[in-house]
Order: structure tokens, then sequence, then C-alpha cells
């Protein structure tokens, strides 16, 4: 690595001699393999992104001119060439180095964005501001994907930069083809037309009024970096049109159709070979419940925002391909076609992570909600996602879907509840359902020892002192804290209420009869499942203490799932002790079992 390790920022990649470049280029794509290989990470598009970026540095002076990458992910190689290259040991673990940019790390990261779509947004707003303050000497180029153009708001943003000839910027179109899978859309047809030259090569882009250059060689630098300069001195709205391939110069990931090297945990980096879990995950077993389902019942059909695989449709795809709709980056019309799906007769299943589905907000509650329609949606990547980060951790969805009136969300504690609860939420016809799992591999269920009106009873003492109500997969470590505080003499009841929007009638009953109850959520405490079921118990007239464990309110950092819940106190020890603190309060000395 003669190269990399020589270059600690930008100039000095622009010291060195161009014709070294090709040499830069492979020792860049060998570093990437051998550093992800141990963290796990995403290791295709960087693998695409390396002449392209290489170029970008030589052309744009960061952090005087602004770089902006859409999606976030994509910038590995922008990291290694802002002198970043030795921290990449701690990628995407708990106070290292984060998967997307981030402003904490660095100046030459302007945003910290990792959703789709976002890019040419920010730049518009950039080059306005630019104008205003009459920085006319700084260069700006967003860096978007054929796939991140599929999305509704990068067209919002085209619809204002085209009007505005007189503010430059370089937007560089990297186009591989692929979000997780093939591009979808109409658009993705036309830019594989264009870049094939078998279309007219200005009527889109300089339709909207944005000059067009291309199709260039993503991966020739000396072609990226020209057609570069040329846009630059155009001094107007150009696109550069760049055409790359995900996973370019390490087989295994070029060779990938199904677009596995995307996103990866941890490989051998010589065969290529993955690291296998012993146990499934909460996404394989959606995926054969689905598909299941869908064999029995052919009103279900699927949407997917462009991750057909990551959310578990992929196996109801190849069965029923004309049954599951691929729409793009785009989720707010996925929640918009769901509405005229269901009102046509269907019975859509919106699968999309957490996060993502917060951008259809007013989608979920004036097009489904306000029509009663019988939309399912089902979150993966809820709760803490682990090395992904903030954008991607999913603790906020409990908040704000209970403010759709008639939602109901149910919350698995273990991957048979999950086949069960998502046949119970096709089953309801009065309204949406949602159905929220986390990330990673599933651990073993735990049968109840009875029920109560819906709720699973978990662990019932004869004379318990408190009672945790579980939400979903917290309910593991909540037996286990039950465990830890019978050895202290506190006993407790622990329960699964299974549906957690809105609370159970049953669950503030059960709450009545005991001193005090902790809820235990991963979701942030503000509005979230514990702070609903306290104001119900108030205003049911109960004196018992309501309690809330929760995430904070803040942006979580990258981490092991397991660590980051501890961190949060919501493992099982932490849990243990912040109830044995709050039962010592309510009794005024140790518990009473």
């Amino acid at each position: 690595m003669t190269l990399l390790q020589d270059i600690t920022s930008p100039a000095d990649l622009r010291g060195l001699d161009r014709a070294r470049d090709g040499e830069l280029c492979a020792e860049i794509r060998e570093f990437l393999v051998q550093a992800v290989a141990e963290s796990g990470g995403h290791l295709g598009p960087n693998l695409g992104m390396v002449e392209l970026t290489v170029a970008l540095h030589r052309v744009f002076e960061s952090p005087r001119d602004v770089l902006l990458f859409d999606v976030g992910h994509q910038a590995y190689v922008h990291k290694l060439l802002t002198g970043r290259a030795r921290r990449f040991g701690s990628l995407r673990s708990a106070g290292g180095l984060s998967g997307y940019p981030s402003r904490a790390e660095s100046d030459h990261d302007v945003i910290e964005n990792s959703h789709a779509s976002t890019v040419l947004s920010y730049a518009d707003g950039m080059a306005k501001a630019f104008a205003l303050r009459g920085d006319h000497d700084r260069k700006l180029a967003a860096v978007v994907g054929d796939g991140g153009l599929t999305g509704g708001l990068a067209w919002e943003a085209l619809n204002n930069i085209g009007a505005a000839p007189e503010r430059p910027m370089v937007i560089v179109l990297n186009d591989n083809g692929r979000s997780y899978r093939p591009t979808a859309g109409a658009l993705a047809r036309h830019l594989d037309a264009i870049g094939t030259r078998s279309a007219d090569r200005s009527d889109f882009f300089e339709s909207l009024g944005i000059a067009y250059l291309g199709a260039v060689d993503g991966h020739d630098c000396a072609a990226v970096e020209e057609a570069l300069w040329t846009a630059v001195r155009m001094n107007r709205p150009v696109v550069v049109h760049c055409l790359t391939k995900k996973g370019h110069g390490y087989a295994p990931a070029a060779q990938d159709a199904e677009d596995r090297w995307h996103a990866v945990g941890r490989f051998d980096a010589v065969t290529g070979a993955a690291e296998r879990p012993g146990t499934p995950s909460w996404t394989e077993i959606f995926a054969d419940e689905m598909l299941a389902v869908a064999a029995e019942r052919p009103e279900v059909v699927g949407v997917t925002a462009a991750m057909t695989v990551p959310v578990g449709l992929h196996k109801f795809a190849a069965k029923f391909p004309d049954r599951v709709y691929d729409v793009g980056i785009s989720e707010q019309h996925a929640v918009a076609s769901a509405a005229g799906l269901a009102i046509a007769g269907l019975r859509p299943v919106v699968a999309i992570y957490s996060t993502f589905l917060a951008r259809a907000f007013d989608q979920v509650l004036m097009d489904v909600a306000l029509h009663r329609l019988p939309v399912v949606f089902v979150l993966d990547r809820a709760g803490v996602t682990g090395p992904d980060g903030p954008s991607h951790h999913g603790m906020w969805d409990l908040s704000w879907l209970s403010l759709v009136p008639g939602l109901r969300v149910a919350a698995p504690r273990d991957t048979a509840q999950l086949r069960l609860l998502l046949r119970d939420a096709l089953d309801r016809d009065d309204g949406p359902t949602v159905l929220r799992f986390p990330k990673g591999q599933a651990r073993p269920g735990i049968e109840p020892v009875g029920q109560l009106r819906g709720l699973d009873v978990l662990r019932s003492p004869k004379a318990p002192d408190v009672l945790l109500a579980a939400a979903g997969p917290m309910a593991a470590a909540c037996v286990e804290a039950a465990g830890l505080l019978a050895v202290q003499g506190v006993e407790a009841t622990v329960v699964d209420p299974r549906w957690v929007v809105p609370v159970p009638d049953a669950l503030v009953e059960l709450a009545r009869t005991h001193p005090l109850t902790v809820t235990v959520e991963d979701n942030i405490g503000t509005g979230g499942f514990g702070e609903r079921l306290g104001r119900s118990v108030a205003a049911a007239g109960a004196t018992t203490r309501v309690a809330n464990l929760s995430l904070p309110t803040r942006f979580l950092e990258p981490g092991g799932r397991d660590e980051l819940l501890h961190a949060c106190g919501l493992s099982a020890p932490r849990i243990a002790e912040q109830v044995l603190a709050w039962t010592k309060a309510t009794t005024g000395a140790g518990g009473g079992g």
C-alpha cells in the first residue's frame, strides 16, 4: 500500500502523478476488500466508486469545494482520500469510523445523509447560499446514483435546479443500473438507452434546463476527470453521466447478480465466503411466511421501495413475480400506491425499513388511515439495528405511528409470533396494521405460561411486586431480568401484549393489580408504548405507578445491538437493576415476594 499510505489529504492525491492513478485505484480496492472483510459494510457500491472518487478529488478541492454523496454508503473511497485509512479497522463499530459521511469525523464530510434521493436538494440549497453570499469561487458537486433518481425528492430538486441556470453545480450521475436490485422504472430504461447511445442524449435533462455530458466510463480516471473539468467550465448546472459497475475489480462482488455484496457481513477476503450465522434472521422467517401466505391468498400482494431482498419479499417475488411491485426508492409512492391496491380489492403488504417509512408519514395518515384501508406495513430494522448507526435505528416508529387514528401495531417477541401476527394483521380489514421486528438473528422462542384476553403471560408469580410489560423482542430480556429480581426477593409478572398500539384494555386492567408496572421497549420514551400505557392507567383511575425503560431521545451511534441495548439500560441486568431501585422506592424497602 505504498501510494495509499502516503495520501493523508486530497492535496496529496493532486500531487500524485496521474500515470499512477491505476496503481492507486488497485491499492484502494485491495484495502477496501480487506477492511470490509473484517468489519462488514457496503462493499459493492464502493468498489464501483474508486476511479470516480479519485477524479472528483483531483477536480474539486475539498473542503473548500463541496462534495456531497447520495447515498452516503458510497463514500468509503472519499474517506480514504481524506486521511481516514488508519481508522478503517474500527469501521461501523461503537466509537469507530461511521459507515456513512460524518461531520464529526472530518471537514470533508458536509452532510450525514444515508437515506437516498436527498443530495440534490442539499445541493440546490447550497448553490442558492453560495450565490447569495457571493461565494463564486467555490465549486459544488453532488454524486447521486441512478437508484437515487427514482425518489420523488430528487425530481423536485431537479425541477428547481434546472430553473436557475445561473447557479452552477455538477451533478455526477453514478449509473450502475442498480439500487439493491436492478433499478426500477421508466427512468432506468431511459438512462440505459442514453448510456448505450440508442436514444437522444439530451431529451431528458436538457429539457429541464440542465446540461448533459456523457455517457462516461466511470472506471477511467482520465475520462471522468476530463468530463468533470468540462462541466465546471460550463458554469451552469450540468449532469455528468458516469457508467460504473458495482463490485468492480473484485470477482465475487462483480459477479453478484443478486446484490448480496451491496452490504455484507464479515467474509473471507480471498474466497469471498461469508460467515454464516447458526440461526435464521427475522427477515428470513418473514420471507418464508410471506411466501406461504401468498400461496394461500391470491389477493395478497407485496410492495417494496427498491429493497426486495433486504426486506424479505424476494421469495414471494420469485414464485409470484406479477404480485410484487418494486417502485424504486420512493417510499411515499409505495404507500400511496398500496392505498390504490387496497381500494381496488387487494391486500397489500408494504415491506420497508422502519426509518424509511417515516418519509411517508403523510401517506400513511391521509391516504391509508383516513380511508381505513387494510394495508399491512411490515417494518424491518425496528429498534436498535446495530452498525449502520443513527440513520437506520428504527427507534421512532411506535411514537409517530401511535398518532395515526385506527392504526394497530404488532410487536412479535420471537419468530413464531412473527408468523402468527403476520396472519393476524392480514385478517384485519378495518384499517391499517403494522408488524415491526428488529434486524439480526432470531433467538429461541418463549412459550407463554398463560393468556389473558389476548396478552401472553410469560411469568406469573403468586404474589407479584411488579409487572414487566415487554414490547416485542424485549420480552426475552424481561424474562431474564425477572429471574435476577427473584434472587433479590422481588417477584415480577412478565407479559407480552403482542399488539402495542393501541394499548390493550387487558394490559391496563392487569397493571391496576400491581403496585408498580414497568414497560420495556426498543423505541424512544416520548410518545412510545410506556408513555401511552401510563396515560391509559391514569385515565382508568388506577394508583399503580407506571415507569418506562426505553431508548434515549438522541441519535444513537453505531455498535452491536446487544451492546447498545445494554448501554441504554435495556439488557436484563440493567432492567433488573432499575426495577429493583424503583421497587424499593415504591415499597419503602425490598420486594414483598
